[in-house]
């Protein structure tokens, strides 16, 4: 196993407007009482999802036919703000999404995201605008995510994406993977292994 690069992240998109949706609307809090993450991707906008469901015709994005399998989140301004809880990025991806673009992000949002190499650009408003246009106009529509350079293109759209500098390097160069980097040089962490003292012998 080596460190995971994230460069591009590709796939349909699935839209999610409205500003100021905050982590407890993400994954509600009655679901952050398991011991691990699994399965929290099934209960991703639990509360919306249902609430969508009882108006006459409503269907939350995230139960939408047309977005099933979408790999891509397009989001309006301070996106993930409320409480600091990791499980939101982390029902997010395991629902399926790779890559979040969006007008902001709140900031511990921000910072979990990377930690998991969920990477989230931010996009002007005009140009976040004609993504989410896109996306809703035609569902089938393949968007790419240039992590590196960052932009963002789908269709005829080719738009500047941003990512603060730290954690574009964290992403491109697999930083931001732990475990992935530790095996990447597993010789030399068992070498330093054996010449601990409190080691020797386990």
């Amino acid at each position: 196993m080596s460190a995971s690069k994230i460069t591009h992240v590709s796939g349909r998109a699935i839209i999610l407007r409205g500003d100021d949706i905050d982590t407890d609307r993400i994954i509600p809090a009655r679901f952050l009482k398991a011991i691990t993450f699994e399965g929290l991707g099934d209960h991703v906008f639990e509360d919306d999802r249902l609430e969508a469901g009882r108006r006459i015709g409503g269907v939350h994005p995230f139960d939408a036919p047309a977005y099933q399998g979408a790999q891509l989140l397009f989001v309006n301004a301070n996106f993930g703000c409320g409480s600091s809880r990791e499980h939101a990025p982390q029902a997010l991806m395991r629902w399926g999404i790779r890559a979040i673009v969006g007008q902001s992000f709140a900031e511990i949002f921000f910072g979990n995201s990377v930690m998991i190499g969920l990477p989230c650009l931010t996009a002007a408003p005009e140009d976040l605008a004609q993504l989410m246009d896109l996306a809703q106009s035609d569902p089938a529509a393949v968007f790419s995510v240039d992590v590196a350079g960052e932009r963002v293109s789908g269709g005829s759209l080719d738009v500047s994406a941003t990512i603060p500098a730290s954690a574009k390097q964290s992403l491109v160069t697999g930083e931001w993977d732990a475990t992935g980097l530790l095996l990447e040089r597993y010789e030399e962490v068992t070498a330093t292994a054996a010449r601990l003292p409190y080691i020797a012998g386990f």
